[in-house]
């Protein structure tokens, strides 16, 4: 009797067992058809990405957008700063680089001439300077003559006057784009092109007083050649058209205090002044535009953007 109990004991853990396995089983099989739903899901939605070297394209450029956006939000707050009057202080990079001192110039030892320079006939100084000439013009201890790239980069170089938009019509080869007859006290009207259709409507650009930029070099798009730039108060969501002050003409140059410079007669692309410029242009809270925290001026009076503000120009 005592054998057949061991036995029937033994059938009933092992039908136990099974049944515990059964279970287990049928629970690893629910969570693999939801995993399976899952990745259905992500794939329906284009979150995995098969080929690697685009995923890595698309998180290098992700990264690429987020330093741009911090860097224009470190400009924007130092901008805040220096108009509310915030003092600015440069720091080390390092506590390391901070306590150690820079060390004494040292001036280099004067070198004696050596003894064949010095027996140098009077007949070979007079001929030196001539075979120098003939080899590559003045002589290389003459100084160079002082030009355009010896000029500060800043505000100053930017030719921007008040102008007027006489009328406006579409590109006929880009539904983006606005074909602008400008009056900026010239003899003649410049052709701009404007990327505005989504931000302004057509009938808002007619006779519309604005900021332009006038020494850009040439540029063809789409075909038509532009010769200016508008200038816009700017974020990704929204673009509003810089406003001229009251009173203000065609031809009136605009100013910002403390650069007095004298504006390029057409700028250099290769030199890149503007993309160095443009940076620390920005609206200030109260609707002024601002360069490195000084309002842009025509005539004392200030340029202002119609709504926006704390924003960038361009």
């Amino acid at each position: 009797f005592q054998t057949f109990q061991h036995y029937f004991i033994q059938i009933n853990l092992s039908t136990m067992a099974l049944r515990a396995c059964s279970t287990r089983a049928g629970q690893i099989d629910a969570v693999l058809a939801q995993l399976r739903q899952q990745l259905e899901t992500l794939k329906g939605r284009g979150t995995l990405v098969k080929n690697t070297s685009e995923y890595k394209k698309q998180l290098l450029s992700e990264n690429r957008l987020l330093k741009e956006q911090v860097e224009g939000a470190k400009r924007a707050l130092y901008n805040a700063e220096v108009m509310n009057g915030r003092k600015q202080v440069a720091l080390p990079n390092s506590g390391v680089e901070a306590a150690v001192a820079k060390p004494a110039p040292v001036k280099p030892a004067p070198v004696k001439p050596a003894p064949v320079a010095a027996a140098m006939t009077e007949q070979q100084q007079k001929q030196q300077p001539k075979k120098q000439q003939k080899k590559g013009g003045a002589p290389k201890n003459q100084p160079a003559k002082p030009g355009a790239d010896a000029a500060p980069v800043d505000v100053s170089r930017l030719d921007m006057r008040v102008a007027l938009i006489v009328s406006a019509r579409r590109h006929p080869d880009a539904d983006g784009l606005y074909l602008e007859e400008v009056d900026c006290g010239e003899e003649k009207p410049r052709q701009v092109i404007s990327g505005l259709v989504k931000h302004i409507p057509i009938e808002e650009m007619q006779n519309r007083p604005c900021i332009l930029m006038c020494n850009l070099k040439p540029a063809k798009m789409r075909g038509i050649m532009s010769h200016a730039m508008v200038m816009c108060a700017s974020t990704p969501e929204k673009v509003e058209i810089l406003t001229p002050p009251p009173g203000s003409k065609p031809g009136d140059r605009v100013t910002v205090e403390g650069f007095t410079g004298t504006p390029d007669e057409q700028l250099n692309p290769k030199k890149k002044v503007f993309e160095a410029v443009q940076p620390d242009f920005l609206v200030s809270p109260t609707g002024q535009a601002l360069y490195k925290g000084v309002p842009w001026k025509v005539n004392g009076a200030a340029v202002t953007a119609p709504s926006m503000r704390v924003c960038g120009i361009k």
